[in-house]
């Protein structure tokens, strides 16, 4: 019969015990100090705007710099909204945003889907091209596009921004084709046993497993749309159909600017995004991180 404390492994003396924990805390606690000081680097900007935003011209321009306030001027906010129509740019915005969600969310899963789980000839050099426009700097493709839109008389109207969502981005699809490719092929194997056609698979199977995936590419869809400044520059020419980060440029005149209702423009234009991800932060990390991994 095997001796008792060999077959139970060597017993740890409660003193190392003791120090291994002490260890392990000290460490946690340095990882969190580290990561709360990168936060507050991060959060450093976002304060700021906030601070100026119900600051006075004075206090603006005060030597030396005055980061508190002596007096909190809320009326910054009053006067953005009512200096420019601030809620029918962000009814522009907020049309545009879900629309490119909309048209993304149907184009890149189902592009993904045929790349990642249909086998046919050429898939691999497809894949190679789709991912090879990532490196093409917009600027490269700008002119070109802005001449197809004006040819087809779409200038001035939301379709340039909003058609492309519909096409897929090459960025999500290469997301979406990673989460796929970890499904295991069992799953539509046996699928196709029973008789179900791909599209029936892809819309019954994969996409209720693909859930996080897909919300964490809308909401990054969202993200970029609401915050895009070029697109909506270059295409939108009448100050009625601007979005929300065009109409900010209404507060920089040609002498002077007015810093004050600018960042308090800008605090409304930036805290609904940081309210969403508070809400959602949870999917949204566990989306990146199964999208991550195969």
């Amino acid at each position: 019969m095997p001796n008792k404390a060999i077959s139970e492994g060597p017993v740890q003396h409660p003193l190392t015990k003791k120090k291994k924990m002490r260890k392990s805390t000290t460490s946690s606690m340095l990882r969190h100090l580290i990561l709360g000081l990168a936060g507050l680097c991060f959060l450093g900007p976002f304060a700021y705007l906030l601070l100026t935003s119900v600051k006075t011209m004075d206090d603006i321009f005060a030597v030396p710099f005055v980061w508190w306030p002596k007096d909190f001027f809320w009326e910054n906010y009053s006067n953005a909204v009512s200096a420019i129509p601030f809620f029918r740019y962000t009814f522009n915005t907020l049309f545009v945003s879900l629309l490119c969600v909309l048209g993304e969310v149907i184009a890149a899963p189902l592009t993904a889907y045929g790349l990642a789980r249909i086998p046919f000839k050429g898939r691999n050099l497809i894949f190679i091209v789709m991912m090879g426009t990532i490196m093409l700097p917009s600027q490269s493709t700008m002119i070109p596009l802005y001449v197809l839109f004006n040819k087809m008389n779409l200038v001035n109207t939301f379709w340039p921004l909003i058609l492309p969502a519909f096409f897929g981005a090459a960025y999500y699809i290469f997301l979406l084709r990673q989460f796929f490719m970890g499904i295991p092929q069992e799953i539509t194997e046996s699928a196709k046993i029973d008789g179900a056609s791909e599209f029936r698979i892809y819309w019954q199977m994969i996409l209720p497993l693909s859930r996080a995936a897909i919300f964490t590419v809308g909401l990054l869809v969202f993200l970029s749309s609401w915050k895009d400044y070029q697109l909506p520059l270059i295409y939108l020419n009448e100050p009625d159909k601007w979005t929300l980060s065009v109409g900010l440029k209404a507060f920089i005149g040609e002498y002077n600017v007015e810093w004050g209702m600018l960042m308090a423009a800008a605090a409304l234009f930036t805290i609904p995004i940081v309210i969403l991800y508070f809400f959602v932060q949870k999917v949204f990390i566990q989306g990146i991180t199964m999208t991550g991994s195969k």
